[in-house]
């Protein structure tokens, strides 16, 4: 905030503690009549008698801050909620056909899951015919295996039921 003439004390006194303000920089014609007020208060960044150093002051605080923000950001996220997200954007990027997601699938599933050969086929063969929602409550191994996959973070059956999670 930029705050200027003679009201500028009375102001800063009462909005220094609203915590949206970060910084406030002042701008008087007598800058020596007004620092040692000024000095008490920690959001006061500076008292200037020219507009020019303040937007120079304000393009330095504002890349300390996109630094700072930077910073803060990657060193506060837990890894594996950043794991999460890439693979979530890496899943929706995904442009795959559907038949050959399908049946990449179904292989998978015949090699290591328990699901019976009619469930497999019935998928391979209908999967168009009903939403993905319809398979995932329906009685078959859909449910099981996403929730599975999901919650054991297992990138095989995510990426294998890309399709499924997409549409």
């Amino acid at each position: 905030m930029i705050v200027s003439g003679a009201l500028a004390q009375h102001i800063v006194q009462i909005i220094q503690e609203c915590p949206q303000l970060v910084s406030i920089y002042i701008l008087y014609d007598n800058q020596s009549i007004h620092e040692e007020w000024a000095k008490t208060i920690p959001k006061v960044k500076g008292i200037y008698t020219q507009i020019e150093p303040i937007c120079k002051a304000l393009q330095i605080d504002q890349e300390n801050c996109d630094r700072a923000m930077i910073s803060i950001s990657f060193n506060r996220i837990d890894p594996l909620f950043m794991y999460t997200q890439l693979l979530k954007e890496a899943l929706l990027e995904i442009e795959d056909d559907d038949a050959k997601s399908i049946k990449a699938l179904v292989e998978y599933c015949r090699l290591l899951s328990d699901a019976s050969e009619k469930t497999l086929e019935q998928i391979e063969q209908e999967y168009r015919n009903h939403s993905p929602i319809w398979w995932y409550t329906g009685p078959y191994f859909i449910y099981s295996m996403l929730n599975c996959g999901l919650r054991q973070m297992d990138v095989d059956i995510i990426l294998k039921m890309g399709f499924f999670i997409r549409r």
